[in-house]
């Protein structure tokens, strides 16, 4: 009788593992195209903790969703972005050139996964780095590594290294990171030896991860910032091989925004200037 038990309860045992070995199939299908890189690699371990603590369903998936939402501020924390901005406050009638499907579907971060570029050109002030950040956030937010910096101070970074002897170090570090935002190419010009070690950097991506650069110049002008048409020339070779280009020309968003601070201060002061108060009423009129 003990024998057939045993046989029974193993029967049971093997039946079950295999129901949740099959249910755990489609449940990380799901997961990974909803892009939920934390709750994919931790539904089954919180799970087993859930069960072992009597903990029911909806605190299970609220702790799920926390630990998604703290690995996410902690990839948001490690970029160093200057500022968290999303495409839910960039104005896209504002940059009417701006070619918005593309810039949405690069938001899916299709373009990483594919270890391809992203490069936006414009005038100062037309959102480029508004965009870079949203990119960036984004890229977070589907599980990837990202490091922001702009052209200049990743290159004084780069020749800091080298002078502590730690360049290898950076650059490893560098090459790791599944998504780097290079800002604001264009506006400090380089010595020869920064604009080698930053192309040593943009090599060293090559095919193994995305890069985003941002710039003000178009591609004729920079070997302006470079010092030299031969490194100009293979840096664009490798950064526009796998690339998509945002051309963000236009009037600066910023200086429009002035202007229509300027205007509406402008506007409250003869507001102010052509109201009077009533002597015998002591109202405003």
């Amino acid at each position: 009788m003990r024998c057939w038990r045993h046989e029974q309860d193993r029967r049971r045992h093997d039946a079950n593992g295999h129901h949740e070995h099959c249910a755990a199939g489609p449940v990380a299908h799901h997961l990974k195209q909803l892009k939920l890189p934390t709750v994919l690699r931790e539904y089954d371990k919180v799970a087993r903790e859930c069960a072992r603590d009597g903990i029911d369903h909806p605190r299970y998936l609220l702790r799920l969703i926390d630990r998604e939402r703290r690995t996410i501020e902690r990839r948001i924390r490690a970029a160093r972005f200057p500022a968290v901005k999303s495409f839910d406050t960039f104005d896209f009638a504002a940059i009417p050139g701006l070619n918005k499907m593309l810039v949405l579907e690069l938001a899916r971060c299709e373009y990483a996964l594919r270890r391809e570029n992203v490069i936006a050109l414009g005038n100062s002030g037309t959102g480029k780095t508004h965009v870079a950040l949203a990119l960036g956030l984004a890229a977070c937010q589907k599980g990837l590594t990202v490091t922001f910096t702009t052209a200049a101070s990743l290159v004084n970074q780069l020749m800091e290294a080298r002078d502590e002897r730690r360049l290898l170090k950076l650059q490893r570090d560098l090459a790791a990171v599944k998504l780097l935002i290079v800002d604001e190419l264009g506006y400090v010009l380089l010595s020869q030896t920064g604009a080698e070690l930053l192309f040593e950097v943009f090599c060293q991506r090559y095919e193994r991860g995305s890069t985003i650069v941002t710039s003000n110049l178009p591609f004729e002008d920079w070997t302006q910032v470079l010092g030299s048409e031969r490194l100009t020339g293979a840096l664009l070779d490798r950064l526009t091989h796998h690339v998509s280009i945002l051309t963000m020309n236009g009037d600066s968003y910023r200086l429009k925004q002035s202007a229509h601070r300027r205007r509406s201060a402008g506007r409250a002061e003869q507001n102010q200037a052509t109201e009077s108060i009533d002597p015998d009423t002591d109202e405003i009129t």
